[in-house]
C-alpha cells in the first residue's frame, strides 16, 4: 500500500471528530440528568477518546513514514491550532441548542442525544466498511470501534424514542434539537479529494455511498419516535477542512490549557 498525505488526513479526520465529540460529552460528567446517564455518557466519552487515541497513534506512524516527523497522540490533541483540526462541525457544537437564550444557558440533554444518534448511526456504517480497509491497522481499529459504536447507537436511539414519544415538552425539545442539528449532517456526505483518494486506494469508503443506508436507519428511528425529518438545506459546514464554528476555540481552550501550561510533563 502506497502512503499518501490524503491517507494521513483521513485518519486525522476520524480521530479529530471522535476526540472533540468525546470532549463535548464529558461536559455531562457530574451533571447528568440521572446518575445512570451520568455514568453512561462518561463511559461513551471514554470510548470516543479511546478511539481517537488509537487513530492518533496510527496517524503518528503514517506521518513518520511520510515525512520523518516523530509525533505522539498528545501532539495531535494538545498542540495543534484550531485550523489544524479536521472534525465535523457537528461534534464541536455546545449542548444547549436552539432553545437556549444565551451562551450561559443550561445544557439540553435532547441536543446531546440527537447529536449522538446522528453521529453514531453514521459511524456504525463507516466502521463496518473500514473493517475491510486495505490499511490493516485501520481495519483493526474499526473492528474494535464497531462494538462500542453499536452500543452508542442503541443508547441514543432508545433515548430518542423516549423523548419523542414522551411528554409534549420532551417531544418539542427532541424535534427542536433535530431541526437544529440535522443540517450539519450534510458535511458527512460532501465528497472531496481526500475521500476520493482513500476510496480509490481501498483504504476507506466514500461516505456519500453510505448516505442512503444511514438515512434509512435515521428515518426508521424517527418514525418510532414520532419525529419529523427537517427540510434539507443547501449550506454545507466545513469543519473537516479546518474551518470551524465560533464554538471550536472554546472547546480547545478548555481541553488544551493544562498540557500547554506544562509542555513535556508526564502524568
Amino acid at each position: 500500500m502506497t502512503l499518501t498525505p490524503q491517507h494521513l488526513q483521513y485518519v486525522l479526520r476520524l480521530a479529530d471528530t471522535a476526540l472533540i465529540l468525546g470532549q463535548r460529552n464529558t461536559e455531562w460528567c457530574g451533571h447528568g440528568p440521572i446518575l445512570e446517564e451520568d455514568i453512561a455518557l462518561s463511559n461513551m466519552s471514554l470510548d470516543l477518546i479511546g478511539q481517537a487515541r488509537l487513530l492518533y497513534t496510527h496517524a503518528a506512524s503514517l506521518e513518520q513514514q511520510l515525512t520523518g516527523n516523530a509525533r505522539t497522540e498528545d501532539d495531535y490533541a494538545y498542540f495543534r491550532a484550531e485550523r489544524e483540526f479536521a472534525n465535523y462541525t457537528l461534534a464541536e457544537l455546545p449542548h444547549f441548542g436552539p432553545l437556549a437564550g444565551t451562551a450561559q444557558s443550561a445544557k439540553d440533554y435532547a441536543v446531546t442525544i440527537v447529536r449522538n444518534f446522528l453521529y453514531s448511526t453514521l459511524m456504525a456504517h463507516v466502521w463496518t466498511a473500514l473493517t475491510q480497509s486495505g490499511d490493516e491497522q485501520l481495519a483493526a481499529i474499526a473492528a474494535k470501534s464497531i462494538k462500542e459504536t453499536s452500543y452508542h447507537v442503541h443508547h441514543a436511539t432508545e433515548w430518542l424514542i423516549r423523548f419523542g414519544d414522551g411528554t409534549e415538552e420532551s417531544h418539542s425539545r427532541a424535534q427542536a434539537a433535530l431541526d437544529y442539528l440535522f443540517p450539519y449532517t450534510r458535511e458527512f456526505f460532501s465528497t472531496d479529494a481526500v475521500e476520493e483518494s482513500i476510496a480509490a486506494a481501498g483504504i476507506g469508503p466514500l461516505t456519500s455511498d453510505l448516505e442512503a443506508a444511514w438515512l434509512e436507519d435515521v428515518n426508521a428511528a424517527l418514525a418510532d419516535a414520532s419525529l419529523k425529518l427537517p427540510e434539507p438545506v443547501k449550506h454545507i459546514t466545513t469543519g473537516k477542512h479546518g474551518e470551524h464554528s465560533e464554538h471550536m476555540g472554546f472547546v480547545l481552550a478548555e481541553m488544551q490549557s493544562l498540557a500547554r501550561q506544562h509542555p513535556g510533563a508526564n502524568w
